[in-house]
């Protein structure tokens, strides 16, 4: 093989430098019997990163359950894609842009929504709604105030410009994230099943297309940055953040879905990480086949540029099409009038290997295999002592507040609960005129399927708090909460994809987390029937800081297993919202009173410990809960559910009652502590407002679901009574909405 530097063994001296260890430099000397160049040696260590090789995880995927009858497409293309009836699939899928978001963050969000969504419509299916779940540091720090701006600018900027609406998700603020933000974007698509395309090359001698913008020298090293921790000298590494340009995007998306269309693609493949070498590595991993490329003919946007540059670029909007044999000329010609860059850059081999050629000679020779089969690690997880401990710590002592009235106010004031309305108002939500319900309306996003009575609904759900103490049962309640969100509106959940942000996994207690959670999610999975369609994992979420005499200090984000869940409403006309409708309702809790306040957001806000058990998730009672919610607003007994999350049974009925300008009265006979009926965490449970008493519990009783009834919604304060407790809880609307409202103004400046 010919190469435009000599293969040098110091080469293993320098492995750190294109993310690779020494044992895994030795790796790849033995698999191919010499030395790589410097070329080679990059891309080795892109396809090799975590980013792209999940060589940390992936062992532990065998715990997710991944096919079903709803499952079109699986894990391992560019997006999952679900059935949802009438020929319709959805396409959907989440990521992160955790790091990029930590450095820059308007273009490391902006770039975090443009990748999620050519991920979707390389599957053919046109794009409607993108939800993004946040997670950032102290709410008043200038850093977080910094941030929160600058990544709720970028997703706006990216998804207005496009014209893909912002629908829902979630944010959290705690001090984990201060330097080290999560920014997990999901997005959704439509498409027909006739319309599914796939992320292959096809056969020998296709050609290999090149579309989209130019090639820049932006997001270099990319991958690799996302594979390693954070810390001081990490804005050293701002270059490794793309820049997006939507408007090219928005080309990029109907020439790409009308070449699929018109049935001329055998192949399709976004540039996401790793650039050019990731996307056409796997194309052809997925073919069995090898390719040869011409690094000359890549469109160029900057002078001078060599073959490590052209090959890790992550340069945006960009894609990979491969023409059906003899129809390329068609392709071209409908390529041309979106005035698109269309190279062909090279084509498919018999060889198995991906060769590259610059100035005519070979530059790099690597087996497709060796690229796309990253060694595997299963470590060795140990929990956190300092975890036990804090899980196993007495709460008997902890005293109730005497003003319940005052501690529910501060909880609705904390920006983790508080109204996220400041965000969701920078974003365009209902572009497209798909969305029926906007973003905080309900627990989950709703979306009309024109031309159809269905609906598609989404949600993003994760209690970092949950999985910090427990990962196993923080894991499956973040699948849990995803079903009862979904089902609060209407919709019977499908399936998940997941955003699995950990730290560190060479620390044995980060590896246990990772360990548990991932069986959690599978087990979860596995109950509630909504398998695993495909993902992302995002590692090394920690920061590395300095100390003043020379030591370092680490701090990891909480474990964040984020799941994205798809669900379908057979009539979005039968659907739910949370805001109360009227006065005369009655309200009734499915489920079980809670009576634990262990792991709680008021046991970290009023008392500052992150301790205690989770509480206790019996997925059957779930499953059960589920069936209660959907089975009164189909029947049409209910068009008011919103379960209970961060914050527990008051802060649910306060966000009713807000949210319908109509105030309630409830009494709840228990010998349970007081802070722990009002403000623990308990799953598997909603509140349902219905006008017909009668008949709800006949249904609920017909299905076995456990419910209480609370009282009645009416009059303009929020009213509940203990009365074994000798308790009152009373606030007028006008102080919860202004405890509610604010705290995001504020953080937003």
């Amino acid at each position: 093989m010919t190469q435009t530097h000599s293969p040098l063994p110091s080469l293993r001296a320098r492995a750190a430098t294109f993310g690779l260890s020494e044992s895994e430099y030795d790796l790849l000397v033995e698999k191919i019997e010499r030395h790589p160049n410097a070329l080679e040696a990059a891309i080795v260590g892109a396809m090799w990163s975590e980013h792209c090789g999940y060589k940390n995880s992936r062992p532990l995927f065998k715990a997710f359950p991944t096919e079903g009858p709803q499952v079109l497409q699986g894990p391992g293309e560019n997006a999952g894609v679900v059935d949802i009836g009438e020929g319709w699939g959805v396409a959907f899928k989440m990521e992160s842009h955790n790091h990029p978001s930590a450095v820059e963050p308007v273009q490391g969000a902006a770039t975090g929504v443009g990748g999620i969504l050519r991920d979707i419509f390389a599957m053919g299916a046109r794009p409607f709604a993108v939800l993004d779940s946040l997670r950032f540091g102290d709410p008043d720090s200038p850093r977080t105030k910094f941030l929160v701006n600058g990544v709720v600018e970028g997703i706006s900027h990216y998804g207005n410009a496009i014209g893909v609406p912002t629908v829902g998700g979630e944010v959290t603020f705690h001090p984990s994230y201060q330097e080290n933000p999560l920014v997990n974007v999901m997005a959704l698509g439509l498409l027909r099943h006739e319309d599914l395309a796939k992320g292959t090359m096809g056969e020998v001698g296709n050609q290999i297309i090149y579309v989209g913008s130019k090639t820049g020298r932006d997001g270099l090293g990319g991958a690799v940055f996302a594979s390693a921790d954070l810390s001081d000298a990490s804005q050293a590494d701002r270059p490794a953040v793309q820049v997006g340009d939507p408007f090219m995007e928005k080309l990029l998306l109907e020439a790409t879905l009308e070449a699929i269309e018109a049935g001329v693609v055998a192949g399709v493949q976004d540039m996401g990480a790793a650039g050019l070498v990731s996307s056409t590595c796997e194309m052809a991993y997925r073919a069995g086949l090898g390719i040869t490329m011409n690094l000359d003919d890549v469109p160029t946007r900057e002078t001078g540029m060599v073959p490590m540059e052209l090959c890790l670029s992550e340069s945006q909007e960009r894609m990979i099409l491969v023409p059906v044999p003899g129809r390329e000329q068609e392709l071209y010609d409908l390529l041309a009038k979106w005035e698109l860059d269309v190279v062909n850059i090279g084509q498919v081999e018999e060889h198995h290997n991906y060769r590259l050629m610059w100035k005519g000679e070979v530059v790099c020779d690597l087996p497709v295999d060796l690229l796309n089969e990253a060694p595997k690690y299963t470590r060795e997880g140990v929990e956190s002592l300092g975890i036990i401990a804090a899980r196993e710590h007495d709460l008997t002592d902890i005293p109730v507040p005497d003003d319940l009235g005052g501690v529910l106010l501060r909880l609705l004031s904390h920006p983790t609960i508080a109204s996220k309305r400041p965000i969701f108002e920078r974003y365009d939500q209902q572009v497209m005129t798909n969305t029926v319900v906007l973003p905080g309306a309900a627990d989950a996003a709703v979306m009309r399927v024109k031309g159809s009575a269905m609906g598609v609904a989404a949600t993003s759900d994760c209690n970092p708090r949950f999985v910090q103490l427990d990962p196993y049962v923080g894991a499956a309640a973040a699948v849990a909460e995803a079903a009862r969100n979904l089902a609060c509106v209407g919709a019977t959940p499908l399936a998940i994809t997941d955003n699995l942000n950990f730290g560190n996994p060479h620390r044995p207690e980060v590896y246990y987390q990772m360990q548990q959670a991932v069986q959690g999610i599978g087990d979860a999975c596995r109950a509630l029937n909504t398998p695993v369609t495909g993902g992302n994992v995002s590692l090394y979420n920690q920061y590395v800081e300095a100390n003043p005499d020379g030591t370092h200090r680490t701090v990891a984000i909480h474990p964040t297993p984020t799941i994205g869940m798809v669900g379908v409403l057979p009539d979005i006309i039968k659907r739910a919202t949370l805001g109360l409708k009227g006065e005369g309702q009655v309200l009734y809790l499915l489920g079980e009173l809670g009576d634990s306040i262990g792991a709680s957001q008021y046991l970290e806000t009023v008392h500052g410990l992150e301790a205690g058990k989770v509480p206790p998730l019996d997925l059957k009672l779930e499953q059960t809960v589920i069936d209660g919610v959907l089975g009164l607003i189909r029947a049409g007994l209910t068009d008011t559910a919103h379960d209970c999350a961060e914050g527990g049974l008051a802060v649910t009925l306060a966000e009713m009652a807000m949210a319908g300008n109509v105030g309630l009265k409830v009494q709840i006979s228990s010998d349970t502590r007081a802070d722990a009926l009002l403000f623990g965490e308990a799953h598997s449970r909603v509140v349902v407002a219905v006008s017909d008493p009668g008949a709800a519990e006949t249904l609920l009783r017909g299905l076995d679901v456990p419910f209480v009834r609370l009282g009645g919604a009416g009059g303009a304060s929020v009213t509940i009574a203990l009365p074994r407790q000798n308790v009152e809880l009373s606030v007028n609307l006008t102080e919860l909405s202004a405890a509610y409202d604010e705290p995001l103004n504020v953080v937003l400046g």
